[in-house]
């Protein structure tokens, strides 16, 4: 039976730029995105819910590692934080269009929660430690696919989208710099047990936040199919389009070869002769470098600029990983990591370009998948580099990444441009709502209001 929306579609098509007077102009920085209600729930939310999985990653980690003294158990806990994704992001995906969005969000934080008083409980085998970690892992992309999705329908799916998808990734990943150490420092306080009991209060907080901060809304689509079928389906759906194939390409493989040096820090530093605080420096430094483009980018470029210089600056993240090849010194490490790190700008216009080409009763699903691809693909790099450093050596390792990335990353870019011209072909001329590379006005499109309250209009 075909999906049938419980609510009007909305346009995404944008007004013709142009067409009589200039669009009005939006105001650049993240102030107005604080400005909606609904998303300073959701953003609390995120970093209550990040919070508790790092702490409950190190804890749990640690626990393994105690009971067992086995370093491959203790590292199979981070390994599960990746592997499962790709079994929620494919066979759940359509929970996040079939139920109302906030029933979806409070629920998953809820079993996440559970999940973790499981893990807390003393005596629990490692087995049912192991399975709790997975579950978490399953649950993930079906929230964060559903959260996204949500932020369409708070923000709209112009300029304030980007921007609010923009902080929630500068959370994630000053969590990677604050939330292991914060982690560590717990454990030197409490048992990894009563740690993760401190995870169970963050969830519950995000679940709290998300059902009181946020309006409840229909579900996107209604159907009888089962869900393991429709959340295929859907998966099909999305998948068919081309534009959206290369979008999502777009957003997986430059992060597939950006995690190598991260995955082989550990051997890099020692051969750098730089210890434990190299070490430490030398994973820090490709997150710092993402802020601060992110920052960059959503406060001081223009949509306009951003779109211009998406496709150009997915050709180059990359490069600045080629440096390896003059042996550089802990210093240049560190800025090489940090240059690359900040050419995940990119992901601002893909952002937009991939909310405006994905129907709206497919969102969920498409966001969902696009998570789980994500994860899935930053999980495969990180052990295909170890693989291949044991044969070519960690230096080399870095360097082929940087050159094979931008080939593909280079392939990719063009077959965006040819997937944006065959639309516009099979259109009969040029459609700015499709356009993936021209943004289309400098101003915020509306769902359901949230950004009339904001601009103005």
């Amino acid at each position: 039976m075909p999906d049938t929306p419980t609510a009007p579609t909305t346009t995404k098509t944008p007004g013709t730029a142009g067409a009589g007077a200039p669009p009005p102009a939006v105001p650049t920085g993240y102030g107005p995105v604080f400005a909606v209600r609904e998303f300073r729930a959701v953003f609390v939310a995120h970093a209550f819910s990040l919070l508790g999985l790092v702490v409950s990653e190190i804890a749990l980690s640690v626990l393994v590692y105690d009971l067992t003294g086995s370093p491959l158990l203790s590292a199979l806990t981070f390994a599960l934080g990746f592997l499962p994704y790709l079994v929620g992001g494919t066979l759940l995906a359509g929970v996040a269009d079939r139920f109302p969005a906030r029933r979806v969000l409070v629920v998953c934080d809820l079993v996440c929660a559970g999940c973790v008083v499981v893990m807390a409980v003393p005596g629990a085998p490692i087995a049912v430690l192991l399975a709790m970690r997975a579950a978490l892992a399953v649950v993930a992309p079906v929230f964060q696919g559903t959260r996204t999705a949500t932020l369409a329908d708070v923000l709209g799916d112009g300029e304030l989208f980007v921007l609010g998808r923009s902080l929630l990734r500068i959370v994630s990943q000053s969590a990677l710099l604050t939330g292991f150490g914060l982690g560590g420092l717990l454990l030197t306080v409490v048992s990894p047990r009563h740690a993760l009991l401190v995870t169970v209060g963050t969830f519950l907080a995000s679940a709290a936040f998300l059902r009181f901060g946020t309006r409840r809304r229909p579900a996107r689509v209604t159907g009888g199919q089962a869900l393991v079928r429709d959340s295929l389906r859907g998966a099909r759906l999305v998948l068919a389009d081309r534009r959206v194939r290369v979008l999502l390409l777009l957003f997986w493989v430059p992060p597939m070869f950006v995690v190598v040096p991260e995955a082989l820090a550990a051997p890099y530093a020692h051969g750098l002769g730089v210890g434990s605080t190299g070490l430490g420096l030398l994973m820090c430094a490709l997150p710092v470098g993402t802020i601060a483009g992110e920052l960059f980018a959503g406060s001081r470029l223009r949509p306009l600029t951003r779109q211009r210089i998406t496709l150009p600056l997915v050709c180059v993240t990359l490069l600045p990983y080629v440096g390896y090849a003059l042996r550089p010194g802990l210093g240049w490490s560190l800025v090489l990591l940090a240059v690359a790190g900040a050419g995940s700008a990119y992901t601002l216009g893909l952002d937009q370009w991939f909310v405006r080409s994905v129907p709206d009763e497919l969102l969920g699903r498409a966001m969902t998948l696009n998570t789980a691809g994500l994860m899935t693909v930053q999980g495969v790099g990180m052990a295909l580099s170890g693989a291949v450093a044991e044969f070519a050596g960690v230096r080399a390792t870095v360097v082929g990444a940087g050159v094979l990335g931008t080939v593909l990353c280079v392939v990719l870019a063009v077959a965006a441009r040819r997937a944006e011209q065959g639309v516009e072909q099979g259109a009969g001329g040029p459609s700015e709502g499709a356009r993936m590379p021209v943004v289309v006005g400098e101003r915020t499109e509306t769902r359901d209001g949230a950004d009339h309250d904001v601009t103005g209009r």
